[in-house]
């Protein structure tokens, strides 16, 4: 099971819980923050399953009890609409400008809008802080966040395409990172999500204690004409070479799909609830 008594919280350790792709559950600071959901159905762009299609291999229940979901893009891969559509429309999202779209046509009916810069104070409990992310075409960046919890003052930084403003540098240190450490390379294109070299940078910068892979991971079965053209580059085993090489203590994770890690931030080795 996945899911975790709020009561078990109060010991302040984090709780993550990975849905593949971008999808996230966060639980720290006696909230659930549902990130960047794909819970449901299928994955597609743009209603072209022929170009690409990702199919879950595993179901699961939908978390209960959300205090807030958290939307980085207006992505299918991140503002997925089946999801979002079983969800209750009440929850309260935080959204970047163009995610806020998504579910505004779906009928949410409290969306704060961050743009690069702005903040959000969850019940005194949780800030969240958006910065920029990833560029999404000529003109449109989306959304990086901080997520630091103002009771135990831990702290995430979340960016899932490996695009990390140089404004990092000016943080103090983040307890952990998630954010893709495997790159996905296209001919022609070049990398569309950045691992390896973006993610050392980005550890180099932050120094964390837990660095987690998202984007390129899960128990999901791909399929279309764009999957046959994508090229793997690195893993979490080289990537933990990398920062063993530059000195840094960063242990680097590769979340199981459906399998909640419990971090112990004072401790090195997180332990996986089945």
């Amino acid at each position: 099971m996945f899911t975790i008594d709020k009561q078990l919280t109060k010991n302040f350790n984090m709780y993550l819980t990975y849905f593949d792709s971008n999808s996230w559950l966060i639980e720290f600071e006696n909230k659930r923050i549902l990130l960047d959901p794909w819970l449901v159905d299928h994955l597609v762009f743009g209603n072209l399953p022929w170009l690409f299609k990702g199919k879950k291999n595993q179901s699961y229940p939908i978390p209960e009890n959300i205090d807030l979901i958290l939307l980085s893009q207006g992505l299918e891969d991140h503002a997925h609409p089946p999801t979002l559509k079983q969800l209750d429309r009440n929850i309260p999202v935080v959204a970047s400008p163009n995610a806020a779209k998504v579910v505004k046509e779906l009928g949410y009916t409290q969306i704060t809008t961050l743009t690069h810069g702005e903040a959000f104070n969850l019940e005194n409990r949780i800030e969240i802080k958006a910065l920029p992310g990833s560029p999404i075409g000529p003109t449109l960046v989306e959304n990086a966040y901080i997520i630091k919890g103002l009771e135990t003052h831990q702290s995430i930084y979340y960016e899932p395409h490996g695009y990390h403003s140089k404004s990092l540098q000016e943080l103090a240190s983040i307890d952990v990172i998630i954010t893709p450490i495997i790159s996905l390379k296209l001919p022609l294109v070049g990398a569309v999500i950045k691992g390896q070299e973006s993610a050392l940078k980005a550890c180099q910068w932050l120094q964390p204690q837990y660095i987690l892979s998202t984007a390129a991971g899960g128990d999901v079965s791909f399929e279309g004409l764009l999957i046959s053209l994508i090229d793997e580059e690195g893993s979490v085993e080289k990537f933990q070479s990398l920062l063993e090489e530059k000195n840094l203590s960063t242990q680097a994770i590769n979340p199981q799909s459906g399998r909640t890690l419990e971090l112990k931030l004072n401790r090195r080795q997180p332990i996986v609830n089945n």
